[in-house]
């Protein structure tokens, strides 16, 4: 036994369980590979001794941590929008938040990260997740609510109104004058991407405007995914009067790559993104983007996700959040030599 008035450590309850201390670990992180009995062998020696692993084993006394979790691959812009709606949901609510990202920017990651991370924080450390834009379908013992779902995805999800969005992105362009819109795509595992450009290919038909394939290039939402698609956009000899990207981070890379090409914006080139993180107020010229309220998505996951913890949920599992054009310096009707 433990000296009296020492904290209990875990090799306390391993000795204790008669099991190792790696076993103890795996039973308190909630890990796969330990039988049933082991880990009622392992719960009632830290009953027994009073073990206290900061949440944890408060987790393993009562049906619930009163913890959420947040799972993203990564911090940027949006994210941290997300998470002050999230913050504000769960404000005065008796849940805290852990927050779970990978470290490195625009990493590549296999497939499975926000699985792996899911592992780590449900049940024993959380009641519940939040992922946001994850690369497949989810799976948890606990509810989870899904930021910008994979397509087909079944899971709860919050998503805005992707297709109507970029088909106010497109109209806006051809108001303007444009005929020759280019666009790049985001990640097409995701429903998001998939329906931003069937809101610009439904814009153009609408218009009369022929889909032209060539001036569609495919990124994955990572902003330097997006330079060498603008790069062969601008080097055309026909190059397009305005292009829509399917993200902000992705559109301020065109307003980068243009510049250093010597194409102007909006003179030259009109351009237009979609999520309206901060930046791209910021950005010279200001960008025109499809605002779709970052800060809301994280507050209506965070408000479901707290309700179906509770089961007092009771809406629609899938909700679909309006979008609005907020326009810009970056776009203007074509110049002299695009219309002659």
């Amino acid at each position: 036994m433990a000296e009296v008035g020492a904290p209990v450590t875990m090799s306390d309850v391993a000795r204790a369980a008669g099991v190792s201390t790696a076993t103890v670990s795996r039973v308190v992180n909630g890990r796969y590979g330990v039988s049933a009995d082991t880990v009622a062998q392992v719960r009632s020696a830290i009953e027994r001794l009073g073990y206290e692993s900061s949440l944890v084993a408060t987790s393993l006394r009562r049906s619930r941590t009163n913890v959420l979790g947040l799972v993203t691959r990564t911090f940027q812009s949006y994210t941290a929008e997300v998470l002050k709606g999230v913050m504000k949901a769960l404000s005065g609510s008796g849940f805290d938040l852990i927050i779970y990202a990978n470290s490195d920017l625009y990493e590549t990651y296999a497939e499975g990260w926000e699985q792996r991370h899911l592992n780590r924080l449900s049940g024993t450390l959380t009641d519940g997740c939040i992922v946001v834009t994850p690369w497949g379908e989810v799976r948890s013992s606990t509810p989870v609510v899904v930021i910008d779902p994979v397509r087909g995805s079944t899971a709860p999800s919050v998503t805005a109104d992707n297709r109507v969005g970029a088909t106010s992105a497109v109209e806006h362009l051809l108001g303007l004058g444009h005929r020759r819109i280019g666009f790049i795509a985001g990640r097409s595992s995701l429903e998001s991407a998939w329906s931003r450009e069937e809101g610009y290919r439904e814009a153009l038909a609408a218009a009369g405007v022929p889909v032209d394939p060539t001036l569609i290039g495919r990124g994955d939402f990572n902003p330097e995914s997006a330079a060498p698609l603008a790069r062969a956009l601008l080097d055309r000899p026909d190059r397009p009067t305005a292009i829509f990207a399917a993200s902000d981070g992705m559109a301020l890379k065109v307003l980068q790559v243009a510049k250093e090409l010597g194409v102007s914006v909006p003179d030259d080139l009109s351009v237009v993104g979609f999520d309206n993180i901060p930046e791209s107020a910021f950005a010279e010229p200001g960008l025109t983007t499809v605002d779709q309220s970052m800060y809301r998505l994280g507050y209506e996951a965070a408000r479901m996700l707290k309700s179906l913890v509770t089961g007092e949920w009771e809406g629609q599992r899938q909700m679909l959040l309006p979008t609005s054009l907020v326009v810009r310096g970056s776009t203007t009707p074509p110049g002299a030599a695009a219309r002659a």
